[in-house]
């Protein structure tokens, strides 16, 4: 299973190079046997043709020139003749019967009459042997004794066709595998626009091009997109125009709880006043966050920290020796300036606020992301709210105080900020105290 790629396109080309080597390795084999047979018939009439090419030669020559002719025309091509008077006697099995018929079938191109081959005909030997010793007997009595090489024959006679047929697997493997890169690719780039779509609500649709059926399943996530962007926009509009309808009244009942004369209730009415208003205005900048179309430049996120920490510094004069950044002096990232600068600043003034101390780390790039930590020295987060917390209008604080924190809502926005520049947030306590907020985006 180690052998079995991952990807659709790695495991289509494996199956596809598999079947077509199986299918190579057969029709190899096919062919190769055809080749045997194809030379075999070649060898046999070739040896028919040759023995009565010889006999005719010896029988038109005068006897008393038949050893000269002979001579002259032996180890032609590992062929020997003898004139001798007996036929062979090697000790070497009769030929066959199958070869045999082939052999004297050939010999009647030469135009001997079949009974006369069959009766005065010796064979001895076959491709066993890889040679084949026969004899013919000459009209005046004696003996052609002939030895002919017959090697089995080779699968192929070409030098070159192992590396021919090599190169043509590597070349149609290599084929396989960029056509299945690109049939595949429309399937890649539906996952990643998955994923982006899971990161921000309004990324760009997918191209509705290319087959029927990768056009077909675009057009249907590109519908399935719009419908819940459209969903989370009116979710979110109806949300901001209740906090933004919600302003008026309570304007009025301040105005209204000024005239109310016991100084106690006035108080309290005006509290519970502001706190609803804080609370409007955190929903309306939740909105707009949501909603917002910042153009996407680059930024020196190491730079923006040193900015927001500078500015933590100065709203909270006591606390400064409780801030510091550790990291390089640049570092460019694309992204939302003003969004950025909010997601950053809600984490900072989460771990002043929570934690009376904020340590930033930002460390260099690995795989194409870069991760900053926001560290505090506070009584850290329990286990059981490390996510919750990221849920609008959760704390763990529960005074809804403005002193002691917010109204639930700056996690849950950096969160959403930072997913949908293609990072994320998470939160871990510190073994030594505090928590960590682990911030990663892309480079």
């Amino acid at each position: 299973m180690r052998l079995w790629p991952r990807s659709l396109a790695g495991r289509t080309a494996l199956v596809l190079a598999v079947s077509l080597a199986v299918v190579q390795t057969a029709g190899l084999g096919i062919h190769a046997f055809d080749r045997i047979d194809l030379l075999r018939i070649a060898q046999t009439r070739d040896i028919g043709v040759q023995l009565m090419s010889q006999y005719r030669s010896i029988t038109l020559t005068p006897p008393d020139q038949r050893e000269a002719v002979l001579e002259e025309q032996s180890q032609r091509d590992g062929v020997t003749a003898k004139l001798q008077n007996a036929p062979p006697s090697d000790d070497l099995p009769p030929t066959q019967q199958p070869l045999r018929r082939q052999i004297v079938v050939s010999m009647g191109l030469i135009g001997v009459p079949p009974a006369r081959r069959q009766r005065e005909v010796v064979m001895l030997g076959g491709p066993a042997d890889e040679r084949i010793v026969m004899g013919m007997r000459l009209p005046e009595g004696q003996w052609l004794n002939m030895s002919v090489p017959m090697p089995p024959p080779r699968f192929w006679s070409s030098g070159s066709f192992l590396a021919a047929f090599a190169l043509m697997s590597i070349t149609s493997g290599l084929l396989m595998v960029w056509a299945m890169r690109r049939l595949t690719a429309p399937v890649a780039t539906l996952a990643r626009a998955a994923e982006a779509l899971g990161r921000d609500v309004n990324a760009p649709p997918l191209p509705e091009d290319g087959p029927t059926e990768i056009a077909t399943a675009a057009a249907a996530f590109n519908t399935m997109a719009e419908r819940i962007r459209r969903f989370v926009q009116d979710r979110t509009f109806m949300l901001t125009a209740i906090g933004h309808d919600l302003r008026t009244p309570i304007t009025r009942l301040k105005l209204r709880a000024e005239f109310i004369e016991d100084d106690e209730i006035r108080r309290k009415m005006l509290l519970d006043l502001d706190e609803l208003a804080a609370m409007v205005g955190a929903t309306l900048a939740f909105g707009r966050d949501v909603t917002t179309d910042e153009a996407v430049t680059s930024v020196d996120l190491a730079e923006l920290n040193r900015t927001i920490l500078d500015e933590a510094g100065d709203a909270r004069p006591g606390e400064a020796d409780q801030i510091s950044y550790t990291g390089p002096d640049h570092l460019p990232v694309m992204g939302r300036p003003v969004a950025l600068k909010r997601a950053l600043t809600n984490l900072i003034m989460n771990a002043l606020n929570y934690g009376h101390s904020a340590h930033v780390t930002l460390q260099p790039p690995s795989g194409g992301m870069v991760a900053l930590l926001v560290e505090d020295n506070g009584p850290g987060i329990p286990e059981t709210e490390l996510d919750r917390v990221f849920q609008p209008f959760q704390r763990i604080e529960e005074s809804r105080n403005n002193e002691t924190g917010g109204m639930g809502l700056g996690l849950p926005i950096a969160r959403n900020i930072l997913r949908a520049h293609g990072g994320d947030v998470t939160l871990t306590n510190r073994r030594t105290g505090g928590a960590r907020a682990t911030v990663t985006l892309p480079v």
